[in-house]
């Protein structure tokens, strides 16, 4: 399945090339900044029934941004950027079907179990979604944090997203790697999800072609949805058509209707 986005970045929708974004402005590369507001996008996901998109907060300055978006499409967004387990209430109460977690639950580079039990406690998790966006080092896959910059001690294999399952209700995971250069999805990771993930999983990273929501469809084994931002049509790209995803959401809950 296809899933939507809305990325904020001081205040406005925007589409940027994940490893760039950090602390020194003259390394941040913008593919594509929206004239219209985030609102636009959310009623536009309404509309078309999208639901399990995210708003990403990337850095200070997106709050009033978020809360418009979550308006205009209350319970269909999950939220990220910023969580921890004292404001993820509020956000569920501003809107957000879920709240996206990461940074804050490390400390030192691990997981801090206080933390995640905190958050669970806050929010339940059924509505917590765990970002463990990686970066590839050597064979491996790693989380990273801090805005993708840094590495931490844990690596997604089956048995980290085992464990972590038993807290969430969801993963959400960019390839940051490829994230916003469209040459492509990270199929290995991508087949090592459908083969692991005990629990849905939006993967992003590199989406450049309506054969890529295939094709994450056929190795995610119906376990892991895609995200496509920077080849979109809607952020500024030509490589695919929203009204395309759209049209295979459909296609694809028919298909699975069909099946029972």
């Amino acid at each position: 399945m296809f899933r939507p986005c809305i990325d904020l970045h001081e205040g406005r929708v925007k589409q940027i090339v994940g490893g760039t974004l950090s602390d020194d402005p003259a390394a941040l590369r913008t593919h594509f900044v929206a004239p219209q507001p985030p609102a636009w996008f959310a009623a536009l996901y309404r509309r078309d029934g999208l639901r399990g998109g995210h708003v990403i907060c990337l850095g200070p300055g997106n709050d009033a941004a978020a809360r418009e978006a979550l308006a205009a499409y209350p319970g269909g967004l999950q939220l990220g950027g910023g969580v921890t387990a004292d404001n993820a209430r509020d956000w569920l109460e501003a809107g957000a079907s879920h709240v996206i977690v990461t940074s804050w639950i490390f400390r030192e580079g691990r997981v801090d179990p206080e933390r995640l039990r905190a958050l669970e406690r806050a929010v339940g998790r059924e509505r917590l979604v765990l970002d463990l966006s990686c970066r590839r080092r050597g064979a491996e896959y790693v989380v990273v944090t801090d805005r993708w910059q840094r590495f931490t001690a844990l690596a997604v294999t089956r048995q980290t997203l085992e464990q972590l399952a038993e807290h969430c209700a969801e993963f959400l995971i960019h390839a940051v790697d490829v994230e916003g250069l469209c040459r492509g999805i990270d199929e290995e990771l991508v087949a090592r999800l459908g083969e692991w993930a005990p629990c849905p999983v939006t993967y992003a990273g590199g989406a450049r072609s309506l054969a890529d929501l295939e094709r994450v469809t056929e190795l995610g084994r119906g376990r892991v949805d895609l995200t496509i931002g920077s080849a979109l049509d809607i952020f500024g790209g030509t490589g695919v058509r929203y009204a395309d995803c759209v049209a295979f959401n459909r296609r694809l809950a028919a298909a699975r209707a069909a099946a029972g």
